[in-house]
């Protein structure tokens, strides 16, 4: 409900906002008509009322989009399955890391296994800062990861760079 209620405050701010700059643009176009000599070169092409909204909506819905996408779009997320006592996710490495975040249990080993897709140099590598783990993951193979986190809490992992997070969230 808070979404909808941002989304219609922007544009109505933009409406009112486009509204008041075509208003004052014609006003100033005719105040410098009338004082300015007429040139053949340059010349004012009236624009359709129709296109002036298409356009208005159409940059009213990229607004939108941008503040969506990165607002309140959420990371995906996945809880661990554990199998002989292992917990388990597979991680797509694919322009970042789905999911993004995995949620496993206190004292259990957890096990990873990063699929790289994405050939670039950013994503050769994966880095847990908070159980030193460096790995680099082969291109279109399977490496696991496997580390046992002992105390809950939220860990973040990412590639080489640090372009690309993800999350390890530790339940009890």
């Amino acid at each position: 409900m808070l979404k909808i209620k941002f989304i219609n405050l922007i544009v109505s701010f933009s409406l009112v906002g486009a509204i008041a700059s075509s208003v004052s643009a014609a006003e100033m176009t005719e105040m410098t008509d009338e004082h300015a000599p007429r040139s053949p070169q340059f010349q004012s092409i009236e624009q359709p009322l129709a296109l002036k909204i298409a356009l208005t909506v159409g940059g009213l819905a990229l607004i939108s989009a941008q503040l969506w996408w990165f607002l309140f779009s959420k990371p995906k997320s996945q809880q661990a399955e554990t199998s002989d006592g292992v917990q388990e996710v597979s991680i797509t490495v694919d322009g970042g890391y789905i999911p993004a975040i995995v949620t496993v249990k206190r004292g259990l080993p957890v096990r990873l296994k990063f699929m790289r897709r994405d050939p670039s140099s950013c994503l050769e590598k994966v880095l847990f800062p908070d159980f030193h783990i460096a790995q680099d993951l082969g291109l279109n193979v399977t490496t696991p990861v496997e580390f046992t986190p002992q105390t809950v809490g939220n860990y973040q992992f990412s590639c080489g760079m640090n372009m690309f997070h993800g999350a390890i969230n530790v339940e009890e």
